[in-house]
């Protein structure tokens, strides 16, 4: 393989990496948005970024990025880089904000942003396989570039609308975020018929954060100047991902059996994925749809960890109405 060819493979692996890091971010995205033409466009927009991925990995193989061993690493390390960069950006979209309409709003933010660096990537990969001759690459990113283009130029139509909803929810006092008309609450109800999740996902993003984490970072404050009993008592209330964060970050620094024993007995799946970022409200509007197994597995779960009230009473009723 040339010069040439191996930097237009460089471009390609870095907007191949960017495409499948789009991938979980939609994904996150359009569980936390209600229906409407806004989570209209992300969803159309998934299924198209995934069709930019394949393209992109077709070019790949058809440019035998396969055949050159350190092009390979390079590619599967990029990929890899940027779906752990979404991977640890998505609990944040279901965190972020005061409430359901804020949380909708920066994430559309965000989706400019990315749009955004989608357009520059492309625009330098149309510009290089141009200088090098490579017509087919340089047809592949404007096509893309394109389509990147479009949905930009749809975020920012829906930017006042949605702009507007925070001000009804957050000023006026008249909101109407309700997580039951999100694909987060349409996806626990395909869980609750289904009995369908995703296990070992929080555990495994906690410990990818945990292992380059300082202190600051942890989910207990002043982590490093309290005793072992004072941090057995405040791990109940942590999600499975701030155990998993906390569990690395000790084994790393001192490696303290009480902690680690005390993490084991919390360590556990969530009743569904992504469960721990869901406020309390939003849980009980969840178990509205739910069956009696998964009231019980949430009333299980929350004794344990978080132990709220409300939840917990919600579960007992949709137990005892099943």
């Amino acid at each position: 393989m040339n010069s040439s060819t191996q930097k237009v493979v460089q471009y390609l692996n870095e907007a191949h990496a960017t495409e499948m890091a789009l991938i979980r971010v939609l994904q996150s995205q359009i569980a936390m948005t209600p229906r409407g033409s806004y989570r209209s466009g992300l969803e159309s927009h998934l299924v198209e970024t995934r069709d930019h991925a394949d393209r992109v990995a077709r070019r790949l193989q058809e440019l035998d990025a396969g055949g050159n061993p350190l092009q390979a690493v390079v590619g599967l390390a990029e990929t890899v880089v940027g779906q752990v960069l979404a991977l640890g950006k998505t609990p944040l979209d279901l965190l972020r904000g005061t409430g359901g309409e804020e949380k909708v709003l920066k994430n559309a933010k965000d989706a400019a942003a990315t749009e955004a660096l989608e357009i520059a990537t492309y625009t330098a990969l149309e510009e290089l396989a141009k200088a090098v001759g490579d017509d087919k690459t340089a047809k592949l990113a404007a096509s893309i570039r394109a389509d990147e283009e479009k949905m930009l130029e749809r975020v920012l139509r829906e930017l006042p609308k949605l702009t507007a909803a925070v001000v009804r929810a957050d000023v006026d006092g008249n909101g109407s975020y309700n997580l039951a008309s999100t694909g987060a609450g349409e996806a626990t109800r395909k869980v609750a018929r289904n009995a369908r999740k995703v296990p070992g996902v929080a555990q495994a993003e906690g410990e990818i954060k945990g292992a380059v984490a300082s202190a600051d970072d942890l989910a207990i404050a002043r982590y490093d100047s309290l005793s072992a009993d004072e941090i057995t008592s405040k791990l109940p209330g942590l999600s499975q991902i701030d155990l998993a964060k906390i569990d690395a970050y000790e084994r790393r620094e001192q490696n303290r059996s009480t902690i680690l024993s005390r993490i084991d007995t919390l360590r556990g799946d969530e009743p569904w994925a992504g469960y721990d970022e869901l406020t309390a409200a939003e849980v009980q509007s969840a178990l509205s749809a739910g069956d009696e197994d998964l009231a019980a597995k949430v009333r299980s779960y929350e004794r344990s960890h978080k132990n709220r009230a409300g939840v917990i009473k919600a579960a007992e009723r949709e137990h005892s109405n099943a």
